[in-house]
């Protein structure tokens, strides 16, 4: 880092001229020299800028290894990042530019993926590569990337552009999540016992092939929490293991039949089986979940798509153990039309959303919701019904509402339990 090194006697001077004329470099201290003397670290490219008084005597040198001060370490990440985007940019900095850079991002081990409208501004290709050399370097990080839209191509494929770095693989670790529950809590139905641990999990994907949903902790936290010891579990859309991997791990399931039709995720399931230990306890059917050839082998079965996971309700009746059944938990996107709710004439509760937004949900069970769950029970009784050829009950265990999905659309999931009647 450049700095001008002068005698203490004129360090005072010599730093208020600098920050009048905005050539301190704010983000180091001081540094003390052999010799009494001090550097003040300076704005490298502003150097041909310096213009000092000859009463302040003084050299240029170099900084190796320079502190950062306390300024500098109490700046949030977004913050730092605007600030090294100035300096790259120095006199063509503009508040459109400004508007232009990111506040929040999403973090992948080295790896930081931009939303899709930032750095739109004409401006930012005339840094070119040293653009994202800067945005890693802000932000602790090696790689960049930006998503796109996602490819309406039945796979929620990600379009996602590599600006720094050459793969787009990395690891995300689900570590250090305290959960509690007790009884009567969201998350744990009735006479729950209070239980607490960490979660670790481990997940492996190329973020420019896969999709990651930061926003199903809430319920990856419950997949953790349900009592699956010694159960074979069917999860007939297991992407890249955001469920497979809970059931696993943590839920205590004996084994996992695992189906995925994305041939990146079921790469991405392949290697996150293997980094967690549990390879041997999954078997992964790669293809269209809807012509799945197991009958008669689940203890529970997770339909995790939507916004409707209808299509596999026939496929989850059949792989259900037909002599004693199992549960279904049936993810769907549910609408809560505004005319209820204003009939109800009770204000909106709320939830954290998919995109960071910050609508938020409330525990209470809303009567839409409840309709959707005793209609869907309904309908699977009749499937069962159908595909065992003899009566089946069904029972609503529970409705967790895992987060606002768009206006008026919630992100639901039904506990079904499905038992044969017997003779």
């Amino acid at each position: 880092v450049p700095a001008l090194a002068t005698e203490r006697r004129f360090a005072q001077r010599l730093r208020e001229h600098l920050e009048e004329e905005r050539l301190s470099d704010g983000r180091y201290q001081l540094q003390r020299l052999p010799g009494g003397r001090v550097a003040l670290p300076v704005l490298e490219e502003k150097l041909s800028q310096l213009c000092l008084p000859p009463e302040m005597p003084c050299e240029l040198v170099r900084i190796q290894g320079p502190v950062p001060s306390r300024a500098a370490r109490r700046r949030t990440p977004a913050q730092r990042l605007r600030d090294e985007l100035r300096r790259l940019l120095g006199a063509s900095w503009s508040e459109e530019l400004e508007r232009d850079v990111p506040h929040a991002w999403q973090r992948h081990g080295d790896l930081v993926l931009l939303s899709e409208d930032s750095f739109k501004a004409a401006p930012w290709e005339r840094p070119g590569s040293a653009l994202w050399e800067t945005v890693a370097a802000a932000l602790g990080a090696r790689r960049v990337a930006r998503r796109g839209r996602v490819m309406p191509d039945g796979m929620r494929t990600p379009s996602v552009t590599l600006l720094l770095g050459q793969h787009g693989w990395v690891e995300h670790v689900d570590n250090g999540i305290r959960w509690a529950g007790a009884a009567g809590c969201r998350w744990c139905g009735e006479g729950t016992a209070l239980t607490t641990w960490a979660v670790f999990s481990r997940y492996t994907f190329d973020v420019t092939k896969c999709m990651f949903s930061p926003g199903n902790i809430t319920e990856k936290l419950r997949v953790a929490s349900l009592p699956c010891s010694g159960e074979v579990v069917v999860d007939l859309y297991a992407g890249i293991g955001y469920f497979t991997l809970p059931f696993l791990v943590h839920a205590g399931a004996a084994f996992v039949h695992a189906c995925e039709w994305n041939s990146h995720a079921v790469e991405a399931l392949h290697r996150t089986l293997v980094l967690n230990g549990v390879r041997d306890r999954c078997h992964i059917h790669a293809g269209d979940s809807r012509q799945l050839q197991l009958r008669d082998v689940a203890d529970r079965v997770n339909l995790g798509l939507i916004p409707s996971s209808e299509e596999g309700w026939p496929v989850a009746c059949r792989v259900l153990k037909k002599d004693r059944g199992g549960v279904l938990h049936i993810h769907y996107n549910v609408e809560t039309p505004p005319a209820l709710r204003a009939e109800r004439g009770s204000p909106e509760p709320q939830h954290p959303t998919e995109d960071g937004g910050e609508e938020t949900l409330g525990a209470r069970l809303r009567p839409e919701w409840q309709r959707w769950a005793e209609a869907t029970a309904t309908r699977i009784q009749g499937l069962l019904a159908e595909l065992h050829g003899r009566p089946w009950n069904t029972r609503v265990l529970h409705v967790e509402a895992v987060k606002s999905y768009a206006p008026h659309v919630h992100h639901l999931v039904l506990d079904l339990e499905c038992r044969p009647v017997l003779p």
